[in-house]
């Protein structure tokens, strides 16, 4: 039997106990071989003509929406990225909750072309900042500054195209000149692992970063994305973090137990009714990883191959570990989460909801997480 712990919010709390608790600069922009004629007025038009090829590789037709996660991928393995990726950058993306977005691709972005970005997006948000739209972000009189760089050595394959980062500093015009510039918002555009058959679909004219990350003032945000569309020709849009992908990311996750302590596993399920019952649910991480085991177990006894297969997790054995966790949970409770929905899952290696913010608390195994994002963006992407 499991160790677990889980709450029941129901409005008013009510304590239970039954061993329960129960409570109501210069670097690569990867080129294609297809070439462009000219920039479309719509993005939507350029970017249904670039998926031509891409539509018949993957069977998909323009506008079908009906896509889906791939059923398999590699388990989650220690990446050499702190050796790779600049100390106060990683830091920066390891300790900081992001909101998600989709980012169609860019048109005529160039990785050499960074400093005079930064020069263009300050003078944007000068000039909104002059039309009151940054007004309820800082003070009116407030100055900003802002930078954008690569961060190298996020790449996993050539058709990857290098993470950019941009930062926003801002100082009020009354703080002294020693008082230094304090981060208002930072944010990231990335594509790990991404799909190589569309990637190398699109036009050179575009270049494919297709996952956002943002954090600090929404209206500074809303700024930076104003400024990315009519620059670059494309279009953001929300990216939740859907059910499958979260029921991965706890696969994903506990499999790293025994490398690195998850801690505990922390699910968050809301269940229809009036009001919605919202659910936590935590698990002991070894008892997490003990179902985990058996789950991995049944797959060997099945005839699970050799070290390829043994390196990969597949859609099934995902829904087995989840079915067992919901199972116990009937157990105890008679609740059947199944009747609901997952919204958030936690351990110590990082954290995602169902609304799109994330957190990655462990940069060793911070690349298989970023390629099933990655996938999701893409995968959101209008066509």
């Amino acid at each position: 039997n499991f160790n677990t712990v889980s709450s029941i919010k129901v409005g008013v709390c009510v304590c239970v106990c039954v061993c329960v608790c129960v409570t109501s600069s210069a670097t690569r922009t990867p080129l294609n071989n297809v070439g462009v004629q000219r920039r479309s007025k719509s993005y939507r038009l350029s970017y249904r003509s670039c998926l031509g090829t891409a539509a018949s590789r993957l069977g998909l037709t323009p506008a079908l929406t009906a896509r889906r996660l791939n059923t398999s991928r590699r388990a989650l393995k220690p990446h050499g990225v702190a050796e790779k990726v600049d100390p106060e950058q990683l830091a920066l993306l390891v300790k900081t909750e992001w909101q998600l977005s989709y980012v169609t691709p860019l048109h005529q972005f160039r990785h050499t072309q960074l400093k005079s970005y930064s020069r263009r997006l300050a003078a944007f948000i000068a000039a909104g900042k002059q039309q009151g739209l940054a007004v309820a972000v800082e003070n009116p009189q407030t100055t900003f500054r802002v930078s954008f760089s690569l961060v190298e050595g996020m790449t996993e394959s050539a058709d990857d195209a290098e993470t950019v980062l941009i930062q926003i500093h801002a100082r009020p015009s009354f703080a002294g000149q020693d008082e230094p510039q304090r981060p208002a918002w930072s944010g990231w555009l990335t594509c790990v692992n991404g799909n190589p058959d569309y990637l190398r679909s699109l036009p050179k004219d575009f270049t494919c970063l297709p996952l956002f990350g943002s954090s600090g003032a929404e209206g500074l945000g809303a700024l930076v994305k104003s400024w990315f569309q009519q620059s670059f020709d494309c279009c953001f849009g929300p990216l939740e973090v859907s059910h499958t992908s979260l029921q991965w990311l706890m696969a994903l996750w506990t499999n790293c137990h025994t490398e690195a302590s998850i801690q505990h596993l922390k699910m968050i399920w809301t269940l229809p009714a009036v009001p919605p019952l919202e659910v936590t649910y935590t698990v002991n991480p070894e008892d997490a990883w003990e179902l985990w085991r058996s789950v991995r177990k049944q797959k060997e006894n099945r005839g699970g191959g050799g070290e390829e297969e043994e390196n990969c997790i597949d859609i099934e054995e995902v829904a087995d570990f989840v079915q067992g966790l919901k199972s116990h949970f009937y157990r105890h409770f008679r609740l059947d989460l199944s009747a609901g929905s997952l919204n958030q899952v936690s351990t110590a290696l990082g954290s995602a909801k169902h609304s799109g913010r994330m957190k990655i608390s462990n940069s060793r195994y911070m690349t298989t997480t970023l390629t099933l994002l990655t996938e999701s963006a893409l995968l959101k992407m209008p066509i």
